[in-house]
């Protein structure tokens, strides 16, 4: 039984805050490079980071980077290549969503917050496999609908950003990328699994971004602070403290402390931007956070259900 969940928290919590920040991160870098080189890049840096993490964890016991046996060999090489495909779909989608918002909005925060949804979706998704979900739940999706309208629809439906549809569609992909994590990724290895992801990513990515994008040598180098923050600390720094973090946290409490996510993502695009919200905005991040919080209460009920 995990029992330390004060000091899991304040783990996750500054992976939280790293996430959170990373949306402006990607926002600065989004002026001066497409999204797959975006994505391309990160992913590579992310990557070369865990496995240079690996190799110096591994150095006295010499443990080799994949496994010996062939069966486990063979799971994690899959789980890393079906995860990281699917990672590529929500990671580009995400960086075409704060791409696409025009100047003037506060597209840090409206990322943060639908791409949160994630939270919602994902037990909607496991309804389709015949698991009952509880209504504290769908009470949540509603909340989360409102939430969104106040947030994305502040001047009508004619308010909608193309941003707004890509950063729902991303949630979406988040979601089938969550589900695919926790199929595919029992018994492996979770750091090895997250290095071959984001290089699967990476690939998936610098192979569209030579067919569709224009790549200079100058840009990389003015994104480069942006890039090596949403390379090392969102994919590198962030993943492994939410791996201690989980050690100690109980999975509601986990899943609330990263939530914190889309606070901190909102914060970030005022204190770095200056993107401030209007006072509807704010009542529809609200409820979209309130609605995220609700969907994991099922979560504390069946713990104390089982205790």
């Amino acid at each position: 039984m995990k029992k330390n969940n004060i000091k899991g928290s304040l783990i996750l919590c500054t992976a939280a805050l790293i996430w959170g920040l990373a949306f402006s991160a990607q926002s600065a870098a989004a002026k001066y490079l497409g999204s797959f080189t975006i994505n391309f890049l990160r992913s590579v840096i992310g990557a070369v980071f865990l496995f240079v993490f690996i190799k110096i964890k591994d150095f006295k016991s010499k443990t080799p980077f994949l496994p010996s046996d062939k069966n486990g060999r063979a799971n994690l090489i899959k789980g890393g290549v079906i995860c990281g495909t699917a990672l590529a779909v929500a990671a580009n989608l995400q960086q075409f969503g704060i791409g696409a918002f025009p100047n003037g909005v506060a597209s840090e925060a409206r990322a943060g917050f639908i791409t949160a949804l994630y939270v919602i979706l994902v037990p909607i998704a496991t309804a389709f496999s015949g698991k009952k979900i509880d209504l504290a739940v769908w009470a949540g999706v509603i909340i989360a609908i409102c939430g969104i309208y106040m947030l994305c629809f502040s001047g009508g439906f004619s308010g909608i950003y193309t941003g707004d549809i890509l950063l729902f569609l991303c949630a979406v992909s988040f979601t089938v990328h969550i589900l695919t994590v926790d199929r595919l990724g029992a018994g492996v290895d979770g750091v090895k699994l997250s290095c071959i992801q984001f290089a699967v990513c990476g690939i998936i990515s610098g192979v569209l971004a030579s067919i569709f994008e224009t790549v200079r040598i100058s840009d990389i180098m003015s994104a480069l602070p942006s890039l090596l923050y949403i390379g090392i600390m969102s994919s590198g720094v962030a993943y492994t403290l939410q791996i201690v973090g989980q050690k100690y946290a109980e999975p509601p409490v986990a899943s609330i402390s990263m939530s914190l996510e889309s606070v901190f993502a909102a914060l970030g695009g005022w204190l770095v931007f200056g993107n401030r919200l209007s006072v509807r905005e704010i009542c529809g991040c609200a409820l979209v956070f309130a609605a995220i919080i609700l969907a994991q209460l099922p979560q504390f009920k069946n713990r104390k259900k089982a205790v």
